[in-house]
């Protein structure tokens, strides 16, 4: 079949663009707007190819949130090149970056929140990629606060997850740049506070 007998790259760059056309189709829609067919209209692709990569909706979806948990792990990735407190600096202002303050990513990501509460197999794929990235950004908070315990850097990590989780959310409804540099300050307030002050709801006061 002509299908088996593309090369590997050609292969990949088509599942790229089935995927992207999921994440267009559930940033526009939610996930009552994808199916086969919408997606293979979407991605300028044959039906029968779509089906011969992905084997039902479900599959898609799948795919489509693997793909945001490979792109959250990058947000929390490591730079060699930098010392640790330069590294988790970028790593909490790569959030705030300008493609993610976009009316399609935000809408797309709160979609994919949404579809936790939709189906069992989404809300253990959503829950172990939250795990990744808060076990990424733990690392980072460690390795630059390194007098921190393990579990101290992890509160951190989550008080942190609300702040950005919440910019994200309120961006949605319009971009507001000073509120969203007075969250990344706040972030970096969390992050790089004195360990004496962690037990004194860092997290909660001003």
């Amino acid at each position: 079949m002509e299908t088996n007998a593309v090369n590997p790259g050609e292969q990949v760059g088509r599942q790229a663009r089935i995927l992207e056309a999921v994440l267009d189709l559930l940033s526009r829609h939610g996930i009552s707007g994808v199916n086969m067919r919408a997606v293979a209209r979407e991605a300028g692709v044959a039906l029968g190819l779509v089906n011969y990569y992905y084997e039902d909706k479900s599959s898609l979806i799948r795919a489509a949130l693997h793909r945001m948990d490979q792109h959250d792990l990058m947000l929390v990735a490591p730079d060699p090149e930098s010392p640790p407190d330069e590294q988790l600096r970028k790593a909490l202002r790569r959030v705030a970056a300008p493609e993610l303050l976009t009316t399609r990513y935000l809408s797309l990501r709160l979609h994919l929140w949404a579809l936790a509460q939709a189906h069992e197999d989404f809300a253990l794929i959503n829950a172990a990629a939250f795990e990744r990235y808060l076990e990424g950004l733990t690392t980072l908070i460690s390795n630059a606060k390194p007098e921190l315990s393990r579990d101290e850097c992890r509160e951190r990590a989550s008080d942190i997850v609300v702040v950005q989780n919440g910019m994200w959310l309120t961006a949605l409804l319009g971009a507001d740049k000073p509120s969203i540099q007075r969250c990344l300050i706040r972030t970096e307030q969390i992050a790089f506070a004195p360990a004496e002050r962690t037990s004194k709801g860092l997290s909660v006061g001003p």
